[in-house]
């Protein structure tokens, strides 16, 4: 034993092999295994810290979803983000998928936020679905508040009922808004943001301690974007061949992030993105292929710092971003 760790004797390491097999194998205590081998307790701890020294010692965790640890380390790797929960796909079932993203969402939600907080949200689908599968038997007295205007006829992903169902899940109460998701001129947008209970509502937002928000695509004829702002056939097809890549509280932004140069925006009654991007937890709500580029620019944007995606989704967003590189 006297020949040490550079060049440790056959009967050093057969003890070591011995001891670290009643410990990791086993599931001994220290104190055990020193009770029966008839040694100290500083003994085995010596023991053991050499069996690491030497490589003896190799951990492998297996577990089913190891695919979906493996997605949420890489987007955590490329991106900005504190924390990423990554969901199962479900095969053609996107209902399905969402509400296992929106049950996962819930999760972080409850794990983040306090009695007598403020949690701004957007409106839209998946944060609808966050609600739905929400399930919590505490009282939290939070104040819910819209980050954006209303959407008329848009009830059942309306900011100001989507806010009113999260508030009575947490035992709190909503704050909302009387002003719509987008103003006829520019002109009457600025008006609107002027009008002392919407710049109230908005302040309250800018407060909050976390932010619960859906990432919106303008690709594709199912794009709840379209259902805010009515437009023609030949208009969707325009700003589908424009820069825009997606759509973050109501604003169109590029591909880096960025606030599109286009007319819809100067219309829009909303927190800016970069107000919102102070608030200290900010958690994205998506799911769908339809999303990935939308993602990509909400976080070249650094909108967010925490995101729950299902896997496919997850996976599409790193392979478009291995294949710009």
């Amino acid at each position: 034993m006297s020949r040490g760790l550079e060049d440790p004797s056959l009967e050093l390491v057969r003890r070591i092999h011995t001891v670290l097999t009643m410990h990791f194998l086993d599931g001994k205590k220290q104190s055990e295994i020193s009770g029966e081998l008839n040694l100290s307790t500083a003994t085995v701890n010596r023991l053991i810290k050499q069996g690491r020294e030497l490589g003896m010692v190799q951990v492998s965790i297996n577990s089913p979803y190891q695919r979906l640890f493996d997605l949420e380390r890489a987007l955590v790797a490329r991106w900005p983000l504190d924390d990423v929960v990554v969901t199962p796909a479900v095969t053609d079932s996107p209902a399905t998928t969402l509400g296992q993203v929106g049950a996962a969402a819930g999760d972080v939600l409850l794990g983040a936020v306090g009695k007598g907080d403020t949690v701004a949200i957007s409106g839209g689908k998946a944060v609808r679905a966050m609600i739905e599968n929400l399930s919590t038997d505490h009282s939290l007295d939070v104040n819910v508040v819209p980050m954006t205007g209303g959407v008329q006829g848009q009830h059942y992903t309306d900011v100001n009922h989507v806010a009113t169902l999260l508030a009575e899940k947490l035992g709190g109460r909503a704050t909302l808004i009387h002003a719509p998701l987008f103003a006829e001129t520019p002109e009457e947008r600025d008006l609107l943001m002027a009008v002392r209970s919407v710049r109230e509502v908005f302040d309250i937002a800018r407060h909050a301690s976390i932010a619960l928000v859906g990432i919106g695509s303008v690709a594709g004829p199912k794009s709840t974007y379209y259902e805010a702002v009515p437009m023609t056939e030949g208009a969707r097809r325009a700003l589908a061949g424009s820069d825009v890549r997606g759509e973050f509280l109501g604003h169109l932004i590029d591909a880096d992030g960025s606030l599109s140069d286009i007319e819809f925006n100067s219309r829009l009654v909303a927190l800016p993105p970069d107000e919102a991007a102070r608030i200290p937890t900010k958690v994205g709500v998506v799911s769908g292929a339809e999303k990935i580029e939308p993602i990509r620019a909400v976080l070249a944007g650094r909108y967010i710092n925490s995101l729950v995606v299902d896997e496919e989704t997850a996976r599409g967003v790193l392979r478009f971003e291995m294949e710009e590189a």
